[in-house]
This record gives structure tokens, C-alpha cells and sequence, in this order.
């Protein structure tokens, strides 16, 4: 019984293998997660965790949408594989969080920075996804010197803002 139950788990991966899918998922929370270390270590509302799920959220979309596709729903014809509809999901589910995290106060509006990096992080964890890791870490590297090292240069020159 337990012996077809790992396989039914395990054969239900024909287009992506699990230990490719896992690396893939693997890879992509670590890279939310050096985003999200950054936000967190200035107690921002979104940091390690939130980092974390949204790029391993969007990889899973990839992964699944990849797997789905594989499946037999007839004829090639009737099959409509769009990859570009899953991109457009991701980008709208994890905007519309990333909007909840930004608002005004005092006239001021705060956390668009942190906003900013939430879609970011699912921008990579949708490249994860789709096999592309080295562009998912260089966009990784980008993103902390953006946020840590330009961050520096605004505070020494005295332009930046209070509630990055």
C-alpha cells in the first residue's frame, strides 16, 4: 500500500523531475529569503518569511503550470499553453499584495521600497520556476546592492527618505 502511494507521489512529475523541482523551489526560497534579510533587518511589514513564500509561490506556479501542461487533455490542439498568462497571474496576485503593504501617512507615503521588492521576489522565484536560477541569483545580487548599498549612499548624502 505504502509502496504505491511513493509512487503515485513520485510519477506525477513528467515534466519537471522532483529533484529538479525541488532544487528549483530550493533556490528560490533562498533567494527571497537574502531579499527579505535585508527588509527584515530594517523592520520593514514584509521581510525574511513573507520574501521567502512569495518566491517560492511563484516558482510553484511555474513548476505546476510546466506539470499541468504535460497532462493529456486531448488533442495538442485543444491544449492552450500559455506561459505568459502564468507570469501575468503571479505578477497580479503578488502587485496586489505588495499594494496592501504601501500607504500613506502624515502625507507621507511609506513602504513602496519594500512593496517594490515583495514583486521582485516574485519575479525571481518565476524565473526559479522556469529553470533559469543563474538569472534569479544575478537579479538576487542586483536587488541587495540596490537596496543596501544605494540605501548607504542616500544616507550619506542626506536623500533618503525616513520610511524606506
Amino acid at each position: 500500500m505504502f509502496e504505491r502511494i511513493f509512487e503515485d507521489l513520485t510519477s506525477s512529475f513528467s515534466a519537471v523531475p522532483l529533484g529538479t523541482a525541488s532544487l528549483r523551489l530550493c533556490a528560490a526560497i533562498a533567494l527571497g529569503a537574502v531579499i527579505g534579510f535585508e527588509r527584515e533587518r530594517k523592520e520593514k511589514p514584509a521581510g525574511l518569511r513573507t520574501h521567502m513564500l512569495v518566491a517560492m509561490a511563484a516558482c510553484l506556479f511555474v513548476v505546476a503550470g510546466m506539470e499541468i501542461s504535460a497532462l493529456d487533455f486531448g488533442d495538442v490542439d485543444d491544449k492552450r499553453v500559455d506561459p505568459l498568462r502564468l507570469i501575468e497571474a503571479v505578477t497580479a496576485g503578488v502587485a496586489f499584495l505588495a499594494a496592501g503593504l504601501i500607504f500613506t501617512s502624515g502625507g507621507e507615503v511609506r513602504n513602496v521600497t519594500t512593496g517594490a521588492s515583495l514583486w521582485l521576489a516574485g519575479a525571481i522565484g518565476l524565473a526559479c520556476g522556469a529553470g533559469q536560477v543563474p538569472l534569479a541569483a544575478l537579479a538576487t545580487v542586483i536587488t541587495v546592492v540596490v537596496l543596501y548599498l544605494l540605501g548607504r549612499i542616500e544616507r550619506a548624502t542626506g536623500t533618503h527618505p525616513k520610511n524606506d
